[in-house]
């Protein structure tokens, strides 16, 4: 995979992938509300963010431009036998899975992980792991924001050779509270801790070695 650095500087930013899945979810719910986030943690970090993600497919060569790819939805995620054969060679090759349940991809977005990595399993990641003080610290571990079955907020990964790959927020829905204000009424400080928390797994994504 390219230096993420060279591509943003020769390119107008560091683009961030907003995986297009099949199995009538809505992968694109997430887009607006992404861009949002690549906005404030350019602003936070100082990291070129190109502000526009891309949609990719998961069968596709341009995949493996970007190193960090984000999946989000509210229903069926669902990968062909080729979509999961080309995830796996982009986790082979150093690329990040962000995921964000948005409400009701929980179940199948599983399955179809299972797939693409059949040896490895979630691991819920304790407060101390280094995604939650990557930028801001998160001594609690996950930011509650939205309710959704009020379940606690949960934080999982899934490790190749002793590298994350994908980072999994569930219950959470981080991505509810990168949306402009006037979108879900969050109040300020909600957004700030999505937002922050947000920004915390993409420069652990962009940072991380083996644990």
């Amino acid at each position: 995979m390219a230096s993420p650095s060279a591509e943003g500087a020769e390119i107008g930013g560091l683009k961030i992938g907003l995986l297009k899945y099949n199995g009538g979810g809505d992968w694109y719910s997430g887009g607006r509300a992404l861009g949002n986030l690549l906005r404030y943690a350019e602003s936070a970090t100082g990291t070129d963010f190109d502000p526009e993600p891309r949609a990719v497919e998961p069968s596709s060569n341009e995949l493996f431009s970007y190193p960090v790819t984000f999946i989000n939805g509210h229903g069926n995620v669902s990968f062909s036998e080729n979509e999961v054969n080309n995830l796996r060679a982009y986790f082979n090759a150093g690329g990040f899975l962000f995921a964000n349940d948005d409400y009701g991809m929980d179940a199948s977005f599983r399955r179809e992980m299972k797939k693409v990595l059949p040896d490895a399993e979630w691991y819920e990641l304790p407060f101390a792991h280094p995604i939650y003080s990557a930028i801001s610290r998160f001594p609690n571990g996950l930011p509650k924001i939205h309710e959704h079955d009020k379940k606690p907020a949960q934080g999982f990964g899934l490790f190749v050779n002793g590298v994350m790959v994908c980072y999994y927020d569930y219950e959470c829905d981080l991505c509810d509270g990168w949306e402009a204000e006037e979108i879900h009424n969050d109040p300020p400080d909600k957004r700030k801790a999505a937002l922050d928390m947000g920004t915390n797994v993409l420069v652990y994504a962009l940072t991380r070695g083996a644990e």
